[in-house]
């Protein structure tokens, strides 16, 4: 597929299960950040397709890193990851140019269309 992603959130169990997950549906993942500050060095060394960011982070949140990456690159597609309970957040991203929102819980097949969406793929049957 060659769909180049950057992993963004806290945890690194979940950073390692988004990778695992990706990976086996044939994404490369070209990166791991922990806040919304890494992201941005992080994006800018590795030039993602994707970034799958979490919206809530401790230092720099989502919402901020989104910011900073949308002025590095305005074309950047990110997919916000939520949880339940957070609309106001997840309409505050879209506003300020994230292309997604992937709400926890979610499938795995959930997590490949929202990054093959925000990528651009399209199937052919």
């Amino acid at each position: 597929m060659g769909v180049k992603v950057l992993i963004v959130d806290d945890s690194p169990f979940m950073r390692a299960v988004l990778k695992a997950k990706l990976e086996a549906a044939g994404f490369k993942v070209v990166g791991e950040a922990r806040d919304g500050e890494e992201a941005v060095d992080v994006f800018r060394r590795s030039v993602p397709d994707v970034v799958l960011m979490d919206v809530i982070m401790p230092g720099v949140d989502g919402i901020e890193g989104l910011k900073r990456i949308m002025d590095v690159d305005p074309n950047a597609r990110v997919v916000m990851i939520t949880a339940v309970g957070q609309r106001e957040l997840a309409k505050l991203a879209m506003r300020l140019g994230a292309i997604g929102v992937l709400v926890k819980p979610f499938d795995d097949a959930s997590l490949v269309r929202v990054v093959r969406e925000a990528a651009g793929v399209v199937e052919c049957l």
